[in-house]
């Protein structure tokens, strides 16, 4: 162990002894940063619970690995496709799901495994290791944040998995066993994947049928206005094919009306992902 991460491991264990008060949660989402966490609340001796927030899109086996480690599992109000048939599809900049399956309150103050160096947008966004977060921007759902791995790099976390021995979630490993701390885990089908969740769509073709199936009922349920979709979207088939396949509303326009004659999306999402809609 160096002598920097041996110093980051003791202002992580002080960061979280700092923490005044009896229940603390702390946000486990299956992944290697959520194990990590988990490490060093044992070692600080706090008063923590470990939970998991369901979404029912969870990564295969991520149940199961949570309550392997004693994670309580707590089940949404609504499913996400029970989401789906009141709001119909989430989209990179219309990300409801988070906010209903993820993001909300259970205690007053949390624990989480966000670091800095994932993304340039988590650098400017948290630059102090406790943020105050207001869910829904109501008041009554203020939670004070504790980030202990704030400014851990993937080295630090390769290193303290082996030091610790923590096992992690199996899909972190290929078939040899060898760690892939790149690797993140997350909702199936989430439209935050840079393929905007299609190789998931493709190994699990049942979920576009699910989608499909709950996106018709948002598509007639009865308005006094049209949703804008609805307007600008021939079907919830072509809604779909647009938010999977294409990053724009002009190259979807283009590509279904092409010189070959209008495209059936359909058809298209039956053949591409061998199911019958």
């Amino acid at each position: 162990m160096t002598d920097d991460l041996q110093k980051k491991i003791k202002q992580s264990i002080r960061l979280l002894q700092s923490i005044k008060a009896t229940e603390i949660e702390l946000c486990f989402s299956g992944g290697k940063d959520s194990s990590v966490i988990l490490e060093l609340a044992k070692m600080a001796d706090i008063p923590f619970r470990a939970i998991y927030k369901k979404t029912t899109l969870d990564p295969p086996g991520t149940i199961a690995f949570c309550r392997q480690h004693g994670v309580e599992i707590q089940e949404p109000k609504k499913t996400f496709f029970e989401l789906i048939e009141d709001r119909g599809f989430p989209t990179r900049r219309c990300r409801f799901c988070c906010d209903e399956l993820k993001e909300y309150k259970i205690l007053d103050n949390s624990i989480q495994g966000i670091r800095r160096c994932e993304s340039t947008s988590r650098a400017k966004l948290y630059r102090e290791p406790i943020v105050c977060r207001m869910y829904g921007g109501n008041k009554r759902n203020h939670v004070n944040i504790f980030l202990p791995i704030l400014n851990w790099t993937d080295n630090d976390i390769v290193d303290f998995i082996a030091m610790q021995k923590i096992q992690c979630h199996k899909l972190y490993y290929d078939e040899n066993g060898n760690f892939n701390v790149k690797k993140r885990l997350g909702c199936l089908t989430c439209p935050l994947q840079s393929d905007k969740g299609k190789s998931d769509f493709k190994r699990y073709p049942n979920f576009v049928k699910q989608y499909i199936k709950s996106g018709k009922k948002w598509w007639d349920k009865p308005r006094i206005k049209k949703a804008r979709s609805c307007e600008k979207f021939e079907s919830i088939y072509d809604l779909f094919v647009h938010n999977v396949f294409f990053d724009s509303y002009e190259s979807f326009r283009i590509a279904k009306s092409g010189i070959f004659g209008k495209a059936d999306c359909k058809a298209f999402l039956e053949d591409y992902f061998k199911i019958d809609l």
